[in-house]
């Protein structure tokens, strides 16, 4: 089961959530569920204004979705993806650090979503 910490500057507190086993909702619909406020605009992955860092926190044992045809050109386009980042991604199917929320599942992992709540900010 996944849990999934959301902290901004934004926030009064950081907030924990469980999603539902089997869910297949992107990190911005999980937050969105449970009262937490990630800006965004498009939900459709071409804007970048729900860029959030995702760290993995069971260790090297990453089990993120990777990167969606839409999400790789997004963060492409806002600079937030490194050609090593793409490369691990393709290679080594290792997420990045930044994600889109509208995009991003999170599967059985434990992860930390940070967002300034600033759109584009994280």
């Amino acid at each position: 089961m996944a849990t999934i910490y959301f902290s901004s500057p934004i926030m009064r507190k950081n907030k924990k959530v469980t999603p539902v086993v089997g869910t297949r909702d992107a990190i911005l619909g999980i937050a969105e569920k449970n009262g937490v406020n990630i800006p965004h605009e498009c939900r459709d992955g071409r804007c970048g204004s729900c860029l959030v860092e995702v760290t993995h926190l069971d260790g090297e044992n990453i089990r993120g979705a990777m990167l969606t045809d839409k999400e790789r050109e997004g963060l492409k386009n806002i600079g937030k993806l490194s050609v090593k980042d793409a490369e691990r991604a393709s290679v080594n199917d290792l997420p990045p650090k930044y994600r889109l929320a509208c995009q991003a599942i999170i599967t059985d992992e434990d992860v930390l979503v940070e967002f300034t709540g600033e759109p584009g900010g994280a």
